[in-house]
């Protein structure tokens, strides 16, 4: 695993700032563009392979669904951003990236990798200019389009089933609202579905812990400071957090209010960002393999490139990691 040291020397700063970068400290004064150098390289470093470099004549778009700054607060589309990036050097193409926009009308290229979520008229919108599109994160047609994710759902299973292994009954929920671009809708979250559905028929849920807000490092630390001031000693004694950057937050929340991590509460995130190794207590989190995701996209484009006419939608599976905030 690369250190905090390792990550330092690459961006040109002290490891003082990294560490505090990495940590979300609000009350450090740095700029946009160091933070998100930190948190790439960070990731960057994470992989752990090289593909031998090949060359192919195509040049793709990376259309992204958040904004430069929305995804320092939330790391996992960076995380799959890169691993598109890199596969995409490895192969020798040419990639024109994107943020919350569609491609120019005068702008060539030969495909679409699209990450976040996306309904049909928004997939039909990028259709205009061409075919060969693949969503990761969403799969707004299954019949036409090729697509990748993640299984939240069943990590949502394994997550719960952990804790109640452990002998937690009291288990609260802290998740992000999202809606498509358009404003037309709200995006169902699987793992906030399975989070009811799981735990409904076994007299576990309880509406009145389960919070949502954003997926961000400020929204987990509001909603587990509202959660403790609501429940006292009746606080659960087990939070899934819904993405790592909230369950970052709420870490700090409890941290603040004197609530030991994990002898009283235990917290477990999603996506296994870099960042979640370098906190403390280290976070526990499902092990997304966004690398694997972007990879995969940049596979089933070039799979389409070379005549496929057949939509392909792959699943990629996800693995819990059990570290210092959960027993």
């Amino acid at each position: 695993m690369a250190t905090i040291k390792d990550i330092a020397e690459r961006v040109g700063v002290s490891i003082a700032t990294v560490s505090r970068v990495l940590n979300y400290d609000s009350k450090l004064s740095v700029g946009d563009e160091t933070k998100q150098k930190i948190f790439e390289v960070a990731e960057e470093l994470s992989y752990r392979k090289k593909t031998a470099r090949r060359t192919m004549a195509y040049k793709i778009a990376i259309i992204h669904w958040y904004t430069e700054k929305q995804e320092l607060d939330d790391l996992y589309y960076m995380s799959i951003r890169l691993g598109i990036e890199n596969r995409c050097e490895a192969l020798g193409i040419q990639v024109a990236k994107m943020y919350k926009g569609s491609v120019q009308q005068d702008e060539e290229i030969h495909g679409i990798i699209a990450i976040g979520k996306y309904n049909k008229r928004q997939a039909e919108e990028l259709r205009q200019q061409t075919e060969n599109i693949v969503f990761v994160d969403s799969s707004p047609d299954d019949d036409q389009y090729d697509s990748v994710l993640s299984d939240f759902y069943k990590a949502t299973e394994n997550v719960l089933q952990r804790f109640i292994e452990k002998g937690h009954t009291n288990i609260g929920y802290i998740g992000g609202r999202e809606i498509y671009e358009d404003q037309t809708e709200e995006i169902e979250d699987p793992r906030r579905i399975c989070f009811e559905n799981y735990l409904t028929p076994r007299g576990l849920y309880d509406e009145t812990k389960v919070y949502m807000g954003k997926f961000s490092v400020e929204d987990g630390y509001a909603l587990t400071k509202q959660a403790i001031a609501d429940h006292g000693d009746n606080l659960p004694t087990a939070f899934f957090a819904a993405n790592d950057s909230i369950a970052i937050g709420s870490l700090r929340a409890l941290h603040e209010a004197g609530i030991s991590v994990p002898d009283q509460v235990n917290v477990i995130g999603v996506n296994d960002i870099s960042v979640s190794k370098y906190i403390y207590p280290p976070l526990s989190t499902v092990k997304v393999f966004t690398e694997v995701m972007g990879e995969t996209a940049v596979d089933l484009l070039v799979e389409r490139l070379s005549d496929r006419q057949i939509a392909k939608k792959v699943v990629i599976a996800t693995k819990l990691e059990i570290r210092g905030s959960s027993t």
